[in-house]
């Protein structure tokens, strides 16, 4: 885990880089050094390429500086490297360059592995990668820099590009500064309405978007290729596909292989997100899929230590389950409790962690126990992308309880749900007659959704019809036709709601404290074998993640094993009705100056009925909160976090 920033510009523009101009990256990496407080690195070509770099070292600690320099014999300076995240197969990458190709190498990092691998086969080195990662690879022969995102988009890449040249990095704050201190770079920075729209629909902003039109990320499993002078050409090298595969067939014996398949495909992902040469942790919440990891690492550190967090208030803490499942796999656990006075005092310093707006309470306390297992470990491991992978939300078992409609003719499905809207909001079945009348495609959105259609245009004074949430979705939906439901659902939330929600907080907290976090489930290896599951493989009418709860029978405590998903509960809602909470919304209500994209007046409304108990606003409330917290951050500067860096120690 790093933090890398690169800047390529156009030499008809002015020759050289002045020192301004690499004052302005060096001056820009350091608004990240939580992302790398260990070893901090600038590298310029003196002609129209600046890199910048923060490290956390954890693999050849005492070598693999960067940026990185590594080239064939002929050319030994050809490549320049500034690399985020962490390759789990470089040992064995290393060793087929070594026979193939006699490639030479100067650490016993992984660094190195990705730019031989990357001088040997190109582009097409990125589907041989088999970990988490974002990089800027700067080709002095081409005089090109070469940009590629992990195929699941566990690591971050944004891009700003103008007349001037492109800037690219892991975090946005920094683009804004350098664009802001080389205006010749002519991005634009003004706030893209559109995709407030989008994040008050969703909850986050959807990639490729910003809330900067002039800043875009790098999408998943995308690579670019900048030239000085060039707008930045994006291919995208990996498509997630699910199988159409309807049933399962075949014997108990196939079954069972096909359990046997996953577990053994786990535990050597879990193997492989074990390689570090400092202490590895682990995240252990009351689910199976923390549970699965934590389990499988204890068989390569049986003195793992495992963290989990929850809230001072009854009913919102899963660390009675935890604390019994580290007992059962014997790991040693810790545990973070949270008050209300601390929530609402991280809000400012999160927010701008964060960079872009994600209204989502539960990337709170993820905040807060990563901080806590930083005092103990530099990584640890969690068990994001299960349900993506795996078929792990209940919303996938909605085509199931919904398949009586599919029988009606169209006309008639609208027909009931047109006899549906009269009735009493609330009333047992509405809702049902309302979902049942539409198309997979027009109900789903991802797994979240915060405003209905009218509720949006009160909120947003410049709402727009045309903007709407098949700007995001239309695209997938054509991707996936002829899947089964739950594979088109899945296919979804991989492009929206992990990449847009679940990664960039388990990203922003843990990097916050210089703490680097690995998701073992996301691994291309487990993905081929989840992607070949069956329908009834991964959802019945009784459960969710069938196949995988099959697997892990062995592995997971049976107090675990079939508990229903609940993630890190959150009392946003009873907060939001008295304490520090209600009167830190009311304040930032009052003061905002965000009343242009959003109507404070209606959001006054929306917080007296959720105050008074007329109506459970606390997702929509949560979501404008946000959204104003980041406004008086980054657009109106009302706001200063105070930000606390603490001085880790290099390797733990």
């Amino acid at each position: 885990m790093c933090g890398l920033l690169a800047l390529v510009t156009d030499p008809g523009a002015e020759s050289l880089p002045s020192p301004s101009t690499v004052d302005a990256v060096s001056g820009a990496t350091a608004l990240m050094r939580h992302r790398g407080p260990d070893e901090p690195g600038t590298w310029s070509d003196d002609a129209q390429v600046v890199l910048g770099f923060n490290r956390l070292s954890i693999i050849d600690i005492a070598h693999s500086h960067q940026p990185l320099r590594w080239g064939p014999p002929e050319a030994p300076d050809r490549y320049v490297l500034v690399f985020n995240g962490e390759i789990y197969n470089y040992l064995e990458l290393r060793e087929a360059l070594r026979g193939e190709y006699g490639a030479e190498f100067a650490t016993d990092g992984d660094g190195e592995a990705i730019v031989a691998a990357y001088h040997h086969w190109g582009a097409d080195a990125l589907t041989k990668l088999r970990g988490m990662f974002a990089f800027a690879l700067w080709d002095n022969v081409e005089q090109e820099l070469f940009c590629a995102r992990d195929p699941f988009g566990i690591k971050p890449m944004f891009m700003a590009s103008g007349p001037g040249g492109t800037v690219v990095g892991s975090e946005k704050k920094c683009l804004v500064e350098v664009c802001e201190k080389i205006g010749r770079l002519g991005v634009d920075l003004g706030i893209d309405e559109r995709a407030v729209q989008h994040y008050t629909v969703l909850q986050y902003v959807p990639e490729p978007e910003t809330l900067h039109r002039g800043i875009r990320r790098l999408e998943s499993g995308s690579y670019a290729r900048i030239r000085a002078g060039g707008e930045p050409q994006v291919t995208r090298y990996f498509t997630p596909r699910f199988a159409a595969v309807p049933v399962a067939s075949g014997s108990r014996d196939d079954a069972q292989r096909r359990y046997d398949e996953i577990t053994a495909v786990l535990e050597d992902s879990v193997a492989k997100h074990m390689r570090a040469d400092v202490t590895v942790g682990a995240f252990l919440s009351g689910g199976i899929d923390s549970t699965a990891i934590a389990a499988l690492a204890m068989r390569h550190n049986p003195r793992l230590i495992t963290f989990t967090t929850g809230f001072e208030r009854e009913g919102f803490s899963e660390v009675d389950v935890a604390v019994a499942s580290a007992e059962a796999i014997g790991a040693r656990h810790v545990t973070k409790v949270v008050s209300q006075a601390e929530f609402v005092a991280a809000l400012p310093e999160i927010v701008w962690y964060l960079d872009e707006p994600v209204a989502d309470p539960a990337l709170v306390p993820l905040y807060f126990i990563a901080r806590e297992a930083r005092k103990h470990v530099k990584v640890v491991l969690s068990g994001e992308g299960a349900d993506e992978l795996f078929g792990g939300y209940t919303i996938y078992r909605e085509p199931l309880s919904l398949k009586p409609f599919d029988f009606l003719p169209r006309g008639v499905r609208r027909s009931v749900g047109k006899m549906a809207t009269p009735l009493p909001d609330g009333m047992r079945g509405k809702s049902l007659l309302h979902r049942g009348s539409l198309t997979l495609e027009e109900r789903y959105y991802g797994n979240a959704r915060s405003f209905s259609d009218a509720q949006l245009r009160a909120v947003l004074p410049r709402f727009r019809a045309d903007w709407v949430h098949t700007d995001v979705t239309a695209p997938l939906y054509a991707q996936s036709q002829g899947w089964d439901p739950v594979a088109r659902m899945q296919h979804i939330d991989l492009f929206t709601w992990l990449r847009g929600d679940i990664l960039v907080k388990a990203d922003k907290m843990t990097m916050a404290n210089s703490l680097e976090l690995r998701v073992p489930f996301l691994d291309p290896e487990v993905f081929a074998v989840a992607s070949r599951l069956p329908y009834d493989q991964k959802i019945t009418r009784a459960t969710t993640k069938y196949a995988l709860r099959r697997a892990l029978e062995p592995i997971v405590p049976a107090h675990v094993l079939n508990r229903p998903k609940l993630g890190f509960p959150v009392p946003i809602r009873h907060w939001l009705r008295s304490g520090e909470l209600l009167d830190w919304a009311q304040a930032m209500v009052t003061s905002s100056g965000a009343g242009d994209l959003i109507s404070l007046s209606a959001v006054r409304t929306l917080l007296d009925e959720h105050r008074t108990g007329v109506s459970d606003h606390s997702r929509r409330l949560w979501t404008v909160l946000i959204f104003m917290l980041w406004h008086a951050i980054f657009v109106e500067g009302s706001v200063t976090p105070q930000i606390s860096r603490p001085d880790y120690p290099v390797q733990l």
